[in-house]
């Protein structure tokens, strides 16, 4: 495809994905760097109450499962242009569950949290996320990560975690929770009228680490009313990978 000949060229592959990109040129690079995924099981009966019906729920081992995940962007840039100052790097931290449409794995956001005022009404507009802005602090200390995030509309959506990898780096095992909650190429949000639309997101397969974490305040699920089923998550950490999006395009039709 026309669209993707940069992307070829660059070394970029999308074998691994289970359906074709979009015809249509990528919009915006992103890297995420030293993520956690905190992931804690939930009764798909409760999470079928948060998440609007149009959108079909994935689960595991018969459970639906609520993902928190700290990590901070860098090299935002649209394409074709150079980054944009004081929009180009950031903290963010996301709550989210997993849905599938027409055999397309994806992720669906509660909330995204990020300390950018500018990136939060751009995705906002642009993605129609559910991001909110936050105060963050993201410190490094020899292998681990001191995340703090307080959100700023007041309803005391707080996180502060110490977190590191305690493994050597791993690609997931085919059919593996690991392969399951990771490798997902798109993201699922709805427009203004409840329509569902689709950002196609490529790339390279996760290179993922257990991890250990220490949560000093962790208020995110509570506050947005979500009942889990335990208070001790299964934890990943993936170090950095780089990240090109698609426009939305609709989800079904």
């Amino acid at each position: 495809m026309e669209e993707h000949t940069d992307l070829k060229q660059a070394g970029w592959n999308d074998s691994h994905r289970l359906w074709p990109l979009p015809h249509l040129p990528w919009t915006m690079q992103q890297t995420w760097n030293d993520l956690l995924f905190a992931h804690y099981p939930i009764k798909l009966e409760v999470l079928q109450k948060l998440v609007p019906a149009i959108l079909p729920l994935d689960s595991f081992n018969g459970m639906g499962w609520i993902g928190i995940v700290p990590f901070h962007i860098t090299d935002i840039r649209l394409r074709g242009l150079p980054p944009i100052p004081g929009v180009a790097r950031f903290p963010e931290l996301n709550v989210r569950t997993y849905v599938t449409i027409d055999g397309k794995p994806g992720v669906y956001f509660f909330s995204l949290d990020a300390d950018n005022r500018l990136a939060v009404e751009v995705a906002k507009l642009f993605y129609h996320l559910p991001y909110m802005n936050a105060d963050m602090m993201v410190r490094q200390n020899g292998s681990t990560i001191d995340y703090e995030s307080r959100r700023r509309s007041g309803n005391d959506a707080n996180f502060e975690c110490s977190y590191r990898p305690i493994s050597e780096p791993y690609y997931a095992v085919k059919g593996s929770f690991d392969e399951w909650m990771s490798e997902r190429y798109c993201l699922y949000t709805l427009n203004n009228k409840g329509a569902p639309f689709r950002c196609d997101i490529l790339h390279r397969p996760w290179l993922l680490q257990h991890a250990e974490a220490e949560f000093s305040q962790n208020t995110m699920l509570s506050k947005q009313g979500i009942l889990v089923e335990s208070d001790q998550p299964l934890l990943h950490f993936s170090k950095k990978i780089e990240a090109r999006m698609w426009p939305l395009v609709r989800a079904l039709g």
